[in-house]
């Protein structure tokens, strides 16, 4: 769905001038019976349907976030940069996160479509940004998908190393897959009680982590003990007697808190499947805040007073609980009971994550195929509400996993994993260039923001410091490759960048698409304001779309 009247092509109601233009000059409505007939099968064909309660949403919005990232990548980041190095990165890229979902908080609330972040970027900046950003995040799910598939596995060999990963891999893709074929309501529920453990387990950590360190452990009163030897703040890759080696350490760390909070902007997806949008999306966005402080900072907070960075498991590579930061803390606590239970509950966090792999990577799929940018039966659903096409094709992702089980496979498995490094941060600064773009066109168009069901906070200020800092990330995160130079790693860090330029460029190249104007921008299609109005119905108009129409 694009912003010019070239491209738009979709019905709004007749009393908006722009939309009653599109619809007379539009040559798939006028264009004789056939077409006709066409648009009202679509029209009457069945699509996403809204069964996500808000317990739902609220859960999808903490368990899309609490991952691997948190239970094992925070020992890294505790290693590279120290407690108070990590704990500062944390809070500033949660500051970075927080602008992102107020900004998202705002669209998905007065659009609340599926697949949103294609359209958003489309309609209000530029339909090549909207391509590109969405397949890119899209194969970063579908790809993530077989990596958790594989995580399966390793953490099972846990207890029993003799048995197959491959065994797992193909036990879960089966229960994902079959999940996600069910009504969205099932999808839920599953994250509901998933996430549910994942809460439990941070909450028990903080408990725990607070009774270590008042003394409980075989070590005695902590307080701030490993902030003082061996220090708050660790050099990384410099030598220690260059001041440069700690910021070196902390940058190193802000890219890597970031992968961490990906997942958090799973809101925006869901909110096309979520019942009363108005009311619910705003209120599992506002909690945003809160989750970052809660789940992220006081977690990275007191592993950085149980652990000194200088333990060497903290910069383990496994994927079990022997990497666990909250492992690491029990054993030198002398408690011996936690690693299984944390191994038990890693499965649970990656089953989640894995569930929300395909989901998400299917809702974008259809929202693609709504844009154009996809063939168009990706868009076509049960009568349940279930893409079937688009969840059965992100789910053939998962046999990549299959690729680890020899070693010169698994190098291509690895690369793979690479175009899913940035996705994240890409789309988040394509969700703040959208929500700039859409509050210049209300104002182009002389809609006031009150009359919007959200209205997002100091605007539109914190949304140029999201896509600032976005963009600067994107940039820098490979900034290891030049330490010194290595020719194999500036891809590895940048092939995401690079395979972005590609598709934008060749989308550009392509469909010749304009950069949307402010007083051109579809701001109705949609909306909660226009629900009546079906913008899925409409067949995509740009010569994209006819393509993907002439191979299907």
């Amino acid at each position: 769905m694009h912003g010019g009247p070239e491209s738009i092509g979709e019905v709004t109601s007749a009393s908006h001038h722009k939309a009653s233009t599109d619809i007379k000059t539009s040559p798939s409505i006028h264009s004789g019976d056939d077409e006709k007939h066409e648009l009202q099968e679509q029209v009457s064909a069945p699509k996403l349907q809204r069964r996500l309660k808000a317990r739902h949403l609220q859960m999808i919005a903490i368990g899309g976030t609490i991952g691997t990232g948190l239970f094992i990548g925070s020992g890294g980041a505790i290693a590279k940069s120290g407690p108070a190095g990590a704990l500062i990165a944390y809070i500033f890229v949660g500051t970075v996160v927080y602008s992102v979902m107020m900004s998202l908080g705002e669209l998905a609330t007065h659009i609340p479509i599926s697949g949103a972040f294609t359209a958003y970027a489309s309609r209000f900046v530029d339909p090549s940004i909207g391509f590109a950003m969405g397949w890119i995040y899209f194969f970063s799910w579908a790809i993530t998908f077989a990596l958790e598939l594989n995580v399966t596995g390793l953490i099972i060999q846990y207890w029993d190393p003799s048995l197959s990963i491959g065994i797992f891999i193909a036990v879960f893709w089966v229960f994902i897959v079959a999940c996600n074929m069910m009504p969205v309501s099932f999808y839920g529920e599953f994250e509901f009680w998933f996430s549910m453990v994942k809460v439990i387990t941070v909450i028990g950590f903080l408990i725990f982590g607070i009774c270590i360190d008042a003394g409980a452990g075989k070590e005695g009163y902590l307080g701030f003990r490993y902030w003082k030897d061996p220090g708050a703040f660790a050099s990384y890759l410099l030598p220690e007697s260059n001041p440069v080696s700690k910021f070196v350490g902390f940058w190193a760390v802000l890219v890597q808190a970031g992968f961490s909070y990906q997942g958090t902007e799973l809101v925006g997806i869901a909110a096309g499947e979520t019942e009363n949008p108005r009311k619910n999306v705003p209120s599992a966005i506002r909690k945003t805040f809160w989750r970052i402080l809660f789940f992220f900072v006081f977690t990275v907070f007191f592993i950085g007073l149980l652990v000194p960075y200088t333990n060497e498991r903290l910069m383990s590579s496994a994927s079990d609980a022997t990497a666990s930061p909250f492992v690491i803390a029990a054993d030198l606590a002398g408690v011996k009971v936690l690693p299984g239970l944390i191994n038990a509950v890693l499965l649970f966090v990656v089953l989640s994550a894995a569930n929300s792999n395909v989901y998400s990577g299917s809702r974008i799929l259809v929202g693609l195929a709504h844009d154009g940018s996809a063939p168009k039966f990706f868009a076509r659903a049960s009568a349940r509400g279930v893409p079937y096409y688009a969840v059965i094709f992100t789910s053939v992702f998962g046999f990549l996993a299959f690729l680890n089980l020899s070693s010169g496979a698994s190098t291509v498995f690895e690369w793979l994993l690479n175009i899913s490094a940035v996705a994240g941060f890409i789309t988040w600064a394509s969700i703040g260039a959208s929500h700039i773009c859409f509050m210049r066109a209300l104002k182009a168009q002389g809609v006031s923001r009150d009359t919007l069901p959200y209205r997002a906070p100091w605007q539109p200020w914190y949304a140029w410091y999201g896509l600032f800092f976005n963009v600067l990330i994107c940039i820098t995160q490979g900034f290891t490759a030049f330490m010194p130079w290595d020719v194999t790693q500036f891809f590895v860090a940048y092939v995401s960048l690079i395979l972005f330029v590609v598709l934008f460029v060749g989308h550009k190249v392509i469909t010749r698409s304009k950069w949307v104007r402010s007083a051109e921008a579809d701001i109705l299609t949609g909306s909660l304001a226009c629900e009546d109005e079906e913008w899925e119905s409409i067949a995509p108009t740009t010569l994209w779309g006819k393509f993907w129409e002439w191979v299907v």
